[in-house]
């Protein structure tokens, strides 16, 4: 029996896949095992979204040839869809699968018997035109489910289209299988995922269903207690799912919106399909109907043409936006996206000042908004995050919460009063108090 490790870089889309494919190796009698517990194959499933992320590859198959130095290393993913040639030539590569073949892996590299050659296999991206469900199951407390794939739109600074392809969907019918499936498995929390999901419904190239209904009808999945929307566009967060998830029995009340810039300047410049003021409006909206929910945004600083007045507007607009906790990226020239040819670079070192900046707001912005919630009660996931004799979970309303350690909570939802915040950023909690337990 031939032992197989997987190891994951990126997204929550990319954890569904590698543990979907995980399964796959499993059913046809492979052993999967830890990274570090000496394996004959490793699957690493890359992201190609900064170029850290294609460093952090090369670092990976470093690691993987120290452990095992005779192991077959086969790497799938977004960067092996952009750059199959350049991985090729990492050594310690044996195979570089695209995104059409990455779920064929085990029948295309049929034993994964090592050859003088690294084997490339990655089609033009156009290929990759098929749905392939997958969602993760016993990696973590919480599930990734994904419901969707690929992108239709365009944005400048963007590769995720040229390493994923067009937008595709999986039908409802399936979707809600799968999470009946889930189900099963104890799982109390399923995080909806994909490249764009508010354009799920895509299916063989024809619009054929929409992502509200998809959210409706998963609220009548029983056996899961939670679900959780990953990321969604503010042009295809409509207030028909804002309302929804309001009064939901099972969608939470956490959206991560994706903003980029809150220059309009900027956001033309990006091709983003929506102005500031719809990003205000968004958010208004939700808070209107419920003043407890967590809202994060995506920020790129750094952008051509980004001046230092535009990064302003895009400071002051987000400091006084209702909105709980920032992601930041700074800005990388990407390959092949149109914002490579644009004038007006922003210097490194500008791009880096402008990251603490906003990382900074966002600490700010995270605690401000935990400090509104002291005093409250809400139902904490607790998971396996153990830490000085402390566990962590997560509220519905996504804030990050501490308690002592009792290894009976791990996986339990529970009734917490928040008390204070601590010294690291988390929440005390009030003795917590079982909610129910399943027997």
């Amino acid at each position: 029996m031939k032992k197989v490790a997987f190891y994951t870089l990126g997204c929550k889309l990319n954890y569904s896949e590698t543990s979907t494919i995980s399964r796959m190796f499993e059913a046809k009698g492979y052993e999967k095992v830890e990274f570090e517990q000496h394996p004959d194959i490793f699957i690493i499933n890359t992201c190609s979204v900064t170029d850290n992320a294609d460093k952090k590859c090369k670092k990976i198959v470093k690691e993987a040839k120290k452990i095992s130095p005779n192991s077959y290393v086969t790497i799938i993913g977004c960067y092996a869809q952009l750059k199959p040639r350049e991985i090729a030539e990492i050594e310690g590569v044996d195979a570089v699968l695209g995104a059409a073949e990455k779920f064929r892996l085990i029948e295309l590299l049929d034993g994964f018997t090592k050859e003088q050659e690294t084997k490339v296999l990655a089609s033009e991206i156009q290929h990759a035109n098929t749905f392939n469900n997958a969602y993760s199951i016993n990696d973590r407390t919480r599930t990734f489910l994904k419901v969707q794939d690929g992108c239709n739109y365009g944005c400048a600074f963007c590769t995720i289209p040229l390493a994923r392809g067009k937008s595709r969907s999986d039908s409802m019918e399936n979707i809600v299988r799968s999470a009946r499936e889930i189900a099963e498995t104890e799982v109390k929390e399923v995080v909806l995922t994909g490249v764009n999901i508010g354009d799920y419904g895509i299916q063989e190239g024809r619009r054929k269903e929409k992502f509200s209904d998809l959210v409706m009808a998963l609220d009548q999945v029983e056996g899961i207690d939670r679900f959780r929307i990953s990321s969604i566009e503010p042009n295809l967060l409509t207030n028909e799912i804002i309302e929804f998830v309001s009064t939901s029995k099972r969608f939470v009340p956490h959206f991560h919106i994706p903003l980029q810039s809150g220059s309009n300047t900027i956001l033309r410049s990006m091709g983003r399909r929506y102005l500031r003021e719809l990003y205000e409006d968004r958010v208004n909206k939700i808070k209107n109907l419920m003043p407890h929910c967590c809202i994060g945004a995506d920020v790129i600083v750094g952008f051509p043409g980004e001046t230092d007045e535009l990064f302003l507007e895009t400071y002051n607009f987000l400091n006084e936006l209702d909105i709980s906790y920032l992601h930041v990226f700074t800005y990388s020239e990407r390959a092949n996206t149109r914002a490579v040819e644009m004038e007006g670079a922003v210097p490194m070192k500008k791009r880096n000042e402008r990251s603490k900046m906003l990382r900074i707001l966002s600490e700010k912005k995270r605690r401000k908004f935990y400090q509104e919630n002291l005093g409250k009660t809400f139902t904490v996931l607790f998971e396996e995050d153990i830490e000085n004799g402390q566990m962590h979970g997560f509220t519905e309303n996504y804030i990050r919460v501490a308690a002592k350690y009792d290894p009976l909570l791990i996986n339990e939802l529970k009734t917490v009063s928040l008390s204070e915040i601590n010294e690291k950023g988390a929440v005390e909690v009030v003795e917590p108090e079982f909610v129910y337990e399943k027997h």
